[in-house]
């Protein structure tokens, strides 16, 4: 299985088009801003350091 990855500006239609793909494709989609998101919401150990980050106006490193 090869990956794909889609970058761009957010509201760009990133998500969108990864929706598409992985329908047409048969492909699982898997979002690492839903995952951060969640974990923030969900107070867990990755979502309290990817929290920091964005609270100081940063980007979430790998």
């Amino acid at each position: 299985m090869k990956n794909i990855i889609l970058l761009g500006a957010p509201g760009a239609g990133k998500g969108t088009q990864a929706a598409m793909i992985a329908e047409e494709f048969k492909v699982p989609h898997i979002s690492t801003g839903d995952i951060l998101r969640r974990n923030m919401k969900e107070g867990t150990p990755l979502g309290l350091k990817a929290k920091a980050f964005v609270d100081a106006g940063g980007l979430v490193p790998d």
